[in-house]
């Protein structure tokens, strides 16, 4: 059975959900599934932007020849061809043979690396073309690394559409609900829009400031993304949270503590350090186990936070491992900008914190490591006092700088 929303005159949403998949990616876990977004324009000629993953088909082959009723299908448009939006391209060109697809020269490479066979039905664009269907005149614009060399988004000048491929986008399922006025946005989806924008699109802050200055100069009225709901309202709202996460810039003053802790001794250091901040006055402040916390979930709040303490054992005279990895996530996706302040704990062996600090300040961009430092032996104790007060300290005083 068909299940589709009109998104404007004209236009149609045809996507599907999977509420089944528990990894996007197979590596971010998605607790509430994902939605592949696919629209549907009926002008005079039909045109179809992206398909969807292969686990969505069916539902979405049966949207489309829904609202087709029987008219062919004229265009195809990928706007990004990875797998999630591209596996379906084949089913679709198998059922309407009349079929031409608009895209880039580097996604018909990848098409042909996939296997597809799509000799003869191809029209290559490029950046700053335009093309009509009739009423509707499209211009196309180049998104390189946001977040595939390929990617490209497509504005529809008519009624100020952008097909906006992976940007703009967020996990988490549509529960009937399309647009983002129909949500409590702030409420329910900024964590999963964060955590999609900084674990896939993050490392290339840069390539997605460069859309934005082009978005700008552009009268966008609508944003159709790949994934997550479509914005009609509020398009500054979203606009800016791209804005601090694509430069790198804290969304918030708030203190993110991340721990690595074998018998819970380091725990327990860590939660007296929260405590202290609170009770000066700093309230935003959230813990999080490095070893029972997804990294994707340790990632998105190091992108919305200013400031960071990595609190880890040593470990075979080293960094703790899982510590070590989102250290090492840390650096592949970016992050930069940040302030962040160390504590350590040995019982022999006291090395972490001197091998964390020289990975943020020789492997990483921009980050402020705080000259306090807390060592534990093992555990804390009355002893350590001083330095906790010391630490606590110059995080709110760095605050205020």
């Amino acid at each position: 059975m068909h299940c589709v929303r009109k998104v404007t005159e004209n236009l149609y949403w045809v996507g599907a959900n999977d509420r089944r998949l528990s990894l996007f990616e197979n590596i971010h876990p998605i607790p509430r599934g994902v939605s592949y977004n696919s629209y549907l324009l009926l002008d005079k000629q039909t045109v179809l932007f992206d398909t969807v993953d292969w686990s969505a088909c069916r539902q979405f082959l049966e949207n489309v020849e829904y609202l087709l009723d029987g008219r062919p299908l004229d265009y195809l448009v990928i706007n990004h061809m990875e797998p999630d939006h591209g596996a379906s391209i084949e089913e679709i060109l198998l059922r309407y043979p009349k079929t031409k697809i608009i895209s880039t020269e580097k996604a018909f490479m990848l098409m042909r690396q996939f296997g597809f066979h799509i000799d003869g039905r191809m029209e290559e664009v490029q950046e700053g073309d335009t093309k009509s269907f009739g009423k509707h005149v499209v211009t196309f614009v180049s998104a390189p690394m946001v977040h595939w060399p390929e990617a490209m988004v497509t504005f529809d000048t008519t009624n100020g559409v952008l097909f906006s491929a992976d940007a703009f986008g967020s996990f988490g399922a549509l529960d009937g609900k399309l647009f983002n006025d129909e949500v409590n946005f702030d409420r329910d989806w900024i964590d999963d829009a964060r955590r999609y924008y900084t674990n896939i699109v993050g490392k290339y802050g840069p390539h997605v400031q460069a859309l934005l200055k082009k978005a700008g100069g552009i009268d966008i009225k609508i944003i159709c993304p790949l994934h997550g709901p479509v914005w009609r309202t509020d398009l500054g709202y979203f606009l800016d949270k791209y804005g601090h996460w694509s430069s790198y810039e804290p969304e918030e003053q708030g203190v993110m503590i991340v721990y690595a802790t074998m018998y819970g001794n380091t725990e327990s250091a860590a939660g007296v350090l929260a405590a202290k901040l609170v009770e000066k006055g700093m309230t935003n402040v959230v813990m999080y186990d490095v070893s029972n916390t997804h990294v994707s979930y340790l990632i998105s709040e190091a992108f919305r936070l200013s400031h960071i303490v990595l609190a880890s054992v040593t470990y075979n005279l080293g960094i703790y491992p899982v510590m070590h990895n989102f250290l090492m996530d840390m650096k592949a996706l970016n992050l930069q900008k940040r302030t962040v302040a160390i504590m350590e704990n040995g019982s022999w062996a006291c090395k972490s914190g001197t091998l964390m600090r020289e990975f943020l300040e020789n492997e990483m961009k921009d980050m402020n490591v705080l000259e306090e430092k807390l060592t534990l032996n093992s555990a804390m104790n009355a002893d350590n006092l001083p330095d906790m007060d010391a630490l606590a300290d110059g995080i709110i005083a760095s605050m205020k700088k």
